[in-house]
């Protein structure tokens, strides 16, 4: 098929068609006979119900559609299958999947995922507004209904924090809201002390989206209870997924803004937040689940959105309002309801059949823009392929090779043991903890060894801006050999990352990604485990299979050498994101996040 085939056409042109078919005077291109239907806009299963298409959209929804089947129209018979609206990701990086925006809708599309609201956030920091446009431009070759939000963080807090390889401010923003109805708004605004204390970029930027009509998202880890949540909420801000209690959820709703639960690869945050509902009582309709970031080797073992809905029912949650969570409550939120979200008269048709028990959320069938696009968990649609600008490519720009004395910490004092600040690691959720260590010195240097159960951890600025480094001490990922990764996934600034135990092999590890331009690297003294991401040194350009065999490797190879962290990658390749508390490193150094803000903080005690 070619790419216009999954054109999703405005309803404006598609009313008189739509109304011929309804009454029967045109036949309908597509018929799905005998289903139950998940009506997630009445919150009940209708029985022995039926579907007409015409095009990309519903014609009919009703107990007899047989008036609309003409000699043309396609027809299914679902035989008692479950008809759900098809699920939609209320905040997804696409990125963080490793994969092209194609491989990414070869992913989820059989897996009931028809449609998203993607903050391409990484690839911007990298290439600035050109990636994003790629991004937007090879989303809509897909049968998705892709929704884009432009970076709104880039760099994510400040250049005195960070380096980025671009940046956007309120101008871009609203040059890239121009670009599309499919530019949905401003992405996750994550410098929230910017939003509270009137910062005149982030003021701006929210200024320019809401004068475009769009729709501008949160990212706020203060305390759900801190007096500043009304100030963000009176930004216009009305969505935010850094939610990980029941109180964040609460708190959220009440203000009038959407609380979006999210189950990653790493991030385990729904069963505790979906409480606010099963045990608070809360009502739903502002609640979203969504996976925020989740790689394309969980996406081959457990799922998409179909995993997270299937979580949220064994929390407790009615399998229709679970539904709800992940269809019409998407789209209501990003004002698309007259278009995706739910299976009615006039919307688009992405519908999925599901076997067996609701509560399983076992998807047999996707149809998307009114077309079979995938069948019992295959791809069954085929569309030309999107070609990559070249200037995504070669973004690794070092400046000269890592030497192992880059890597060597001094100490304040000669020999003996120095209390060092260290971060944290804390498995399956994004915060990490800022705790103090004590460190052996030799020779007025930090003796690290596998032993200690403690890392290095460096952060080299890639975008070939200032060339410099910094570096710190990471407890808990519990490598019990000499060991190293290093990964130009290092969110958000996505600088060349090394963490290990041992200089020769952090610089081994650190020169080789970067002749890669891109990718990760695990490097021991007996194997070395690579995986390339040459675009942008985010995303492969090969296959959805090959791309999760090789992150499943990467994953292998860091279980190997002693790091049992669930997902460990995904935790690792947020140790640089200086926006989630309590402590991370960029290439600039140490940056403490606290109720008092965001700010550098020494190594060592002063």
């Amino acid at each position: 098929m070619h790419n216009n085939t999954w054109k999703r056409l405005p309803m404006a042109d598609c009313v008189r068609d739509l109304v011929a078919t309804a009454r029967g005077d045109r036949k309908a291109s597509l018929v799905i006979l005998n289903v139950k239907l998940v009506n997630v806009l009445s919150g009940e299963i209708v029985p022995e119900m039926s579907i007409a298409v015409q095009g990309p959209r519903i014609a009919y929804v009703g107990k007899d559609v047989s008036h609309t089947i003409g000699e043309g129209t396609v027809v299914i018979d679902a035989g008692g299958k479950y008809a759900a609206p098809g699920l939609l990701d209320g905040h997804c990086h696409i990125e963080s999947t490793q994969l092209t925006a194609t491989e990414f809708a070869r992913a989820v599309l059989p897996l009931g995922t028809t449609g998203g609201f993607f903050d391409a956030h990484e690839i911007s920091n990298v290439l600035g507004l050109p990636g994003l446009r790629f991004m937007l431009e090879e989303a809509r070759t897909t049968p998705l209904a892709a929704y884009m939000q432009v970076a709104s963080c880039v760099p994510s807090t400040h250049p005195g924090l960070e380096t980025t390889g671009a940046y956007i401010g309120p101008e871009e923003v609203a040059e890239a809201l121009s670009w599309g109805p499919d530019m949905i708004g401003l992405g996750e605004v994550m410098n929230f002390p910017g939003v509270v204390y009137g910062d005149d970029k982030m003021i701006g930027e929210i200024e320019a989206t809401l004068r475009a009509g769009k729709y501008a998202d949160g990212h706020f880890t203060w305390s759900s209870g801190d007096w500043r949540l009304p100030v963000y909420a009176a930004s216009g801000i009305n969505g935010d997924h850094e939610c990980v209690s029941a109180e964040d959820v609460i708190e959220r709703v009440r203000l009038g803004m959407y609380a979006k639960m999210r189950q990653g690869s790493a991030w385990h945050d729904v069963a505790a937040t979906i409480k606010a509902h099963t045990e608070g009582g809360l009502d739903t309709r502002r609640m979203i689940l969504v996976t925020d970031d989740r790689s394309s080797e969980s996406l081959m073992n457990e799922g998409h959105m179909n995993f997270v809905v299937r979580h949220a029912i064994a929390q407790g949650v009615k399998p229709v309002t679970a539904f709800q969570m992940a269809t019409i409550n998407t789209a209501e939120r990003f004002g698309v309801a007259r278009d995706i979200g739910a299976i009615a008269p006039g919307l688009c048709a992405d519908i999925i059949l599901l076997d067996g028990n609701l509560a399983d959320v076992n998807v047999t069938m996707t149809i998307a823009a009114g077309h079979v696009v995938a069948e019992e968990g295959r791809m069954t649609a085929e569309w030309e392929p999107y070609a990559i600008p070249a200037e995504a490519y070669g973004t690794v720009k070092l400046g000269r090779p890592i030497e192992e004395q880059d890597l060597v910490i001094a100490a304040p004092q000669t020999g003996g043991t120095v209390e060092v600040r260290a971060i944290g690691v804390v498995e399956n959720h994004v915060e990490t903890k800022e705790t103090w260590v004590k460190v052996p010195v030799e020779d007025s240097t930090l003796r690290v060894t596998p032993e200690s159960g403690l890392c290095k951890m460096a952060v080299f600025e890639r975008h070939g801006q200032v060339g410099g480094h910094a570096l710190g001490i990471v407890a808990g990922i519990g490598f019990e050999e000499p060991a190293a990764i290093a990964m130009t996934v290092a969110h958000d600034s996505h600088n060349v990352t090394v963490i290990g135990n041992d200089d020769r092999l952090m610089a081994q590890a650190g020169n080789r990604v970067a002749e890669m331009q891109g990718g990760v690297v695990m490097l021991t003294r007996t194997g070395r485990t690579e995986f390339p991401l040459p675009v942008g040194g985010l995303m492969s350009d090969q296959p959805f299979e090959t791309v999760a065999s090789q992150s499943e490797a990467i994953s292998q190879a860091l279980i190997q050498s002693g790091c049992l962290l669930n997902n460990a990658f995904m935790t690792l390749s947020l140790l640089a994101l200086v926006v989630i508390p309590e402590l991370r490193l960029s290439d600039k150094g140490l940056v403490r996040i606290s109720a008092d803000g965001i700010e550098i903080v020494p190594l060592f005690r002063s």
